[in-house]
C-alpha cells in the first residue's frame, strides 16, 4: 500500500486553515460521469448567463423538455449563488429523470456548495468520489491479502472480519461490508477524513498478524468502485509479472 496522505490535512494546506465545512458526495456516481459533470458545468457558466438560467428553471419539470437542454440546466443553475437556483434543483430532484438521477445529484450538491459559501463567507471544500461517503467519512474499497497468496482458512477469515473491524470502528470508521474468497478479504467502509488512511489500514492488517503472521502488509485500496474477485486476482498477477 502506497503512503496516502491525511487528506484533512491535505485540505488545510490548501486552504490555509482548518475547514469548518466540508461537503462529501455520499451517492456512488461513476467517476468518469463527474469529470464530465464538472467540465461541462464550467464550460456552461460562460456560455449562458444567469438569466438565462433563471429564466429556465421552471422547465425543469416540463416532460416536454428535452432531456439535453435539462442537463444544459442543471449545470448551469448548479454555479449560482442563488437560492432560487438551488430550490429549482431541489424541486426536480424530488421526482427527476431517470437518465439524468446522477447529473442532477451531482448538481445539487455543487449548488449547496456555492449557496454555503456565500451565506456563510467561507470556503466550502466539496469532495466527490466514485464510491461517495457520509457525512464527514469517506467510503473505501480495500482488499488484504494472504501472505504467499495461501487461502485463508475459516478461522482466518473469522480473525480479519473481527480485528480488522474492531481497528476501524476505533478510528470512528463503519464496515459496511466483509468479503472472502480464497486469499482474499475484501471490506467496503468509511472512514473520517481527518484519518491517515495508511496509518489506519495498516494497524488493522498488524493487529490481524498478531495471530499467525498471515497477511501481507501490502493492500488494496481505492474509492472509486468496488472490485470484483476476478479483477482483484488480475491485477496482483499482472504486478507479479512486471
Amino acid at each position: 500500500m502506497k503512503d496516502h496522505e491525511n487528506l484533512y490535512d491535505k485540505i488545510r494546506e490548501i486552504l490555509g486553515h482548518d475547514p469548518n465545512h466540508v461537503n462529501i458526495l455520499e451517492d456512488n456516481i461513476d467517476v468518469d460521469l463527474q469529470v464530465e459533470y464538472f467540465e461541462f458545468s464550467k464550460r456552461l457558466a460562460q456560455e449562458y448567463d444567469e438569466g438565462w438560467a433563471l429564466g429556465q428553471a421552471g422547465f425543469l419539470d416540463d416532460p416536454e423538455y428535452s432531456l439535453d437542454n435539462k442537463k444544459n440546466l442543471l449545470a448551469r443553475l448548479a454555479t449560482m449563488e442563488d437560492v432560487t437556483a438551488y430550490r429549482a434543483i431541489e424541486s426536480y430532484m424530488n421526482n427527476p429523470d431517470e437518465e439524468l438521477r446522477d447529473w442532477g445529484l451531482l448538481a445539487l450538491q455543487e449548488s449547496r456548495m456555492h449557496i454555503e459559501s456565500h451565506l456563510l463567507e467561507e470556503n466550502q471544500v466539496f469532495i466527490s468520489t466514485g464510491l461517495g461517503g457520509r457525512g464527514n467519512r469517506l467510503r473505501y474499497f480495500v482488499v488484504l491479502i494472504g501472505r504467499d497468496r495461501t487461502d485463508l482458512s475459516a478461522f482466518e477469515k473469522q480473525i480479519i472480519e473481527k480485528e480488522f473491524s474492531f481497528c476501524i470502528n476505533n478510528y470512528e470508521g463503519e464496515v459496511e461490508e466483509f468479503k472472502s474468497s480464497g486469499y482474499l478479504a475484501t471490506f467496503l467502509l468509511l472512514l473520517p477524513i481527518q484519518h491517515s488512511v495508511n496509518k489506519v489500514f495498516l494497524q488493522g492488517i498488524k493487529e490481524c498478524n498478531q495471530f499467525g503472521d498471515f497477511l501481507t502488509d501490502d493492500c488494496i485500496v481505492t474509492n472509486v468502485r468496488k472490485l470484483s474477485f476476478e479483477e482483484i486476482t488480475g491485477f496482483i498477477e499482472k504486478k507479479i509479472q512486471e
